[in-house]
């Protein structure tokens, strides 16, 4: 069993998402979404709230690949569908994706491996955004950027 404790997974997956959002360029805009915890696991997410137009959600897609391939982290799977594209990867036992689901809204979810039971905090990492706390689900992308939103009606 891993010296790592829940907590420690949970800071873990924030470094993960606060690396992988920070190499977005430009910036897009992101809030907290749910953390859940499972026996011995934890789960991460991060919900983009700037609008990414159909025609820059690849491009998106092929960013955030690219990073992920640049930090040695594996590529396991790659959804080219049109509407619904996701990456999945992974790192040191910590699962890690993007996918861009209903409303064209992008989501980051990190799974960590299973680790020694703890109890697990709330992310310190500070969203670039409004926080949105105890709103769920949160709203759909409603920040504009005149880069990834470019097209977008």
């Amino acid at each position: 069993m891993s010296a790592m404790d829940m907590q420690g997974a949970a800071e873990r997956a924030d470094d993960m998402l606060d690396l992988t959002l920070g190499a977005i360029e430009p910036a897009v805009r992101w809030a907290h979404g749910p953390t859940t915890t499972g026996s011995c696991d934890v789960t991460r997410r991060r919900t983009v709230m700037t609008v990414v137009a159909p025609e820059r959600r690849q491009e998106f897609l092929d960013r955030v690949e690219s990073f992920w391939r640049e930090r040695d982290y594996r590529i396991k799977a790659v959804n080219t569908d049109e509407e619904f594209p996701a990456v999945y990867a992974q790192a040191e036992g910590f699962g890690i994706s993007v996918s861009v689901r209903g409303g064209g809204q992008v989501f980051f979810e990190v799974d960590s491996p299973c680790v020694r039971e703890s109890k697990v905090a709330a992310s310190a990492s500070k969203p670039n955004g409004p926080s949105y706390e105890g709103i769920y689900p949160l709203p759909r992308p409603d920040v504009a950027s005149p880069y990834w939103s470019e097209g977008a009606s």
